[in-house]
C-alpha cells in the first residue's frame, strides 16, 4: 500500500522541476483567483512560509483584496500587496499562481501576467482551464485541495512545516473538503490532517475563526436568500438568489456570500443546487454544487466557467431574471438527458 504522506513520483519531479528555477535572494509573488477562497489563502500563506526557509523574499499580489475572515493567517510577516495591483509584478524574479489553471481567473492581474518575462508556474487541483497560464504545472486533480499540494512541497523540499505554515494549510484543506465531509475528503486528506494537528493546529481554534465569526447581517442576508428558494422536486434541483446590492444593504463583505449554496443543496432529494447571485452592471454570479454522479462542472464550462465535478461557478451576463430563467432551463435539460447547452 502505497505511503500516503508520500507524494507521487511525477508530482515529486514536477515540484522539484518548478523549485530549480527559484534562488535564494529571488523576489516571487504568489497569486490566485479573484474571491480567494480558504484553498488559495491557505496555500498562499503556506507557500510563502516555506520559500522563506529558501531565503526567497515572497509577497501575495491577488486580483481581488485579501478576504477579512483569513485575515488571521497573514500573522507573522506575510506581505500582501494585492492593494498595488498589476503595479506589485513589475519587479519580480517569478510568479506562481495557486489554485487556478486559467489566466481568466486572475481578473484584473491576467493582461500583465500575459506580458510577463519572468518564470511563471502553476501549482493547482482542478481540471485545467481552456486558457492556461502557463507550461510549467503541477497539477493533481484526484488533491483534495491546493493545500495538499503544498503538504507535497514540504515534503519533497524536506522544508519544515512550522505552525503558522501547517495553520494554512489545515485552513485550505478543511475549507476546500467542507470540514472533511464533502466527497473530495480522502484517506489522504485525513493523513495530512493529522501530521497538521501534530505540527501545532488546534482544530477548536480554527473552527472558530473560519466559522464562528458571522456577523448578525450574514444570518440577515441568509434570511432573505431562503425566501427566494424554489425547488424542482421531480428532478432534484433547488435554486436561491440575491439582489444586487446586498453586501452594502446588509453591511457583510463577498467572502460571507460563500456557502450560501450548500443550504438548497442540502434538501432532501436535490442533486443539483444553484446560487444566483445579481452583482449590478448586468453580470451574475452562478455556483453549481451537486451531489452523486451530477458533473457540475461541465454545465459550467458551457458558460466559460469551471471548477470540481462537485462545485464549480460561472459569471454569465444578463439581468438576474435573465441568467436564472436560462441557466433553470438549461439545468433541467442536463438532469434529464445530460445534454448540455450550446
Amino acid at each position: 500500500m502505497r505511503d500516503l504522506l508520500a507524494p507521487s513520483p511525477e508530482i515529486r519531479a514536477g515540484i522539484e522541476a518548478l523549485m530549480a528555477r527559484l534562488a535564494p535572494g529571488m523576489t516571487v509573488a504568489l497569486s490566485t483567483h479573484i474571491n480567494a477562497d480558504g484553498d488559495g489563502c491557505g496555500s498562499e500563506v503556506a507557500l510563502a512560509h516555506l520559500l522563506a526557509q529558501r531565503g526567497i523574499n515572497v509577497r501575495i499580489v491577488n486580483p481581488t483584496p485579501w478576504p477579512s475572515m483569513f485575515a488571521f493567517l497573514l500573522e507573522g510577516g506575510i506581505v500582501d500587496d494585492s492593494a498595488r495591483g498589476a503595479e506589485a509584478l513589475n519587479d519580480i524574479d517569478a510568479l506562481i499562481v495557486l489554485d487556478i489553471n486559467d489566466i481568466r481567473r486572475l481578473g484584473g492581474l491576467a493582461d500583465k501576467v500575459r506580458s510577463l518575462t519572468v518564470p511563471i508556474g502553476v501549482i493547482d487541483h482542478h481540471v485545467p482551464g481552456d486558457i492556461p497560464i502557463c507550461d510549467m504545472v503541477v497539477a493533481d486533480t484526484s488533491a483534495c485541495a491546493t493545500g495538499e499540494l503544498m503538504f507535497d512541497v514540504a515534503t519533497t523540499l524536506g522544508l519544515e512545516l512550522t505552525p503558522l505554515a501547517a495553520r494554512a494549510l489545515y485552513c485550505a484543506i478543511l475549507t476546500d473538503t467542507g470540514s472533511f465531509r464533502f466527497s473530495n475528503t480522502s484517506p489522504r486528506a485525513h493523513a495530512v490532517a493529522a501530521v497538521l494537528l501534530g505540527a501545532g493546529v488546534d482544530p477548536e481554534d480554527m473552527y472558530r475563526r473560519i466559522y464562528a465569526q458571522v456577523s448578525v447581517g450574514r444570518l440577515e442576508l441568509l434570511r432573505d436568500a431562503l425566501g427566494s428558494l424554489e425547488v424542482d422536486a421531480e428532478l432534484g434541483m433547488s435554486w436561491i438568489s440575491v439582489d444586487a446590492g446586498v453586501t452594502e444593504r446588509y453591511h457583510v463583505t463577498s467572502e460571507e456570500l460563500d456557502g450560501i449554496v450548500e443550504h438548497p443543496r442540502s434538501i432532501a432529494g436535490t442533486r443539483l443546487a444553484l446560487f444566483f447571485r445579481d452583482l449590478g452592471y448586468g453580470k451574475v454570479k452562478v455556483s453549481f454544487r451537486s451531489t452523486g454522479i451530477v458533473d457540475v462542472q461541465r454545465l459550467a464550462r458551457t458558460y466559460g466557467g469551471g471548477g470540481h465535478a462537485k462545485a464549480s461557478g460561472a459569471l454569465l451576463i444578463g439581468s438576474l431574471i435573465e441568467v436564472r430563467t436560462r441557466v433553470v432551463q438549461d439545468a433541467r435539460a442536463y438532469l434529464v438527458s445530460g445534454a448540455l447547452p450550446e
